[in-house]
C-alpha cells in the first residue's frame, strides 16, 4: 500500500503564489510518473502538470508559464510551484503517482495512487 500526503494549499489573492507538495510513502519500489490534477466545483478533474521519473514535463495550456512541476526522487516528493494565480485556478488539487511495487515473491506491479486533495482558493 502507498500513501500520498499533500500540503501547501490555501487562500491567496489573485497574482499571488503557492507551492504544493506531495510525499509518497509505503511499499514503493520505484515511482514512475508523478502529477497534479485539479477539480473545480461542477467540473471534471483535469490534468494540471505531469513529470516523468527522468524529469520530462507537460502542462495544461491554461497553466503554462505560470506553474512549474518538479520532483525529488530521493524524497519521493513532487512539487507544484504556482505563480500569477487567477480566480479560475480555484479548485481542489490532487496528487497522482504511478508506482511500481515489488512483492516478496519478486513480482513487479504498477499501481496508480491519488492523494486526498488540497484546496486552493484564489480571490479576486
Amino acid at each position: 500500500q502507498v500513501q500520498l500526503v499533500e500540503s501547501g494549499g490555501g487562500l491567496v489573492q489573485a497574482g499571488g503564489s503557492l507551492r504544493l507538495s506531495c510525499v509518497a510513502s509505503g511499499s514503493i519500489f520505484t515511482i514512475n510518473a508523478m502529477g497534479w490534477y485539479r477539480q473545480a466545483p461542477g467540473k471534471q478533474r483535469e490534468l494540471v502538470a505531469r513529470i516523468s521519473r527522468g524529469g520530462s514535463t507537460n502542462y495544461a495550456d491554461s497553466v503554462k508559464g505560470r506553474f512549474t512541476i518538479s520532483r525529488d526522487n530521493a524524497k519521493n516528493t513532487v512539487y507544484l510551484q504556482m505563480t500569477s494565480l487567477k480566480p479560475e485556478d480555484t479548485a481542489i488539487y490532487y496528487c497522482n503517482c504511478n508506482v511500481t511495487t515489488r512483492s516478496s515473491g519478486g513480482y513487479y506491479r504498477e499501481y496508480n495512487y491519488w492523494g486526498q486533495g488540497t484546496q486552493v482558493t484564489v480571490s479576486s
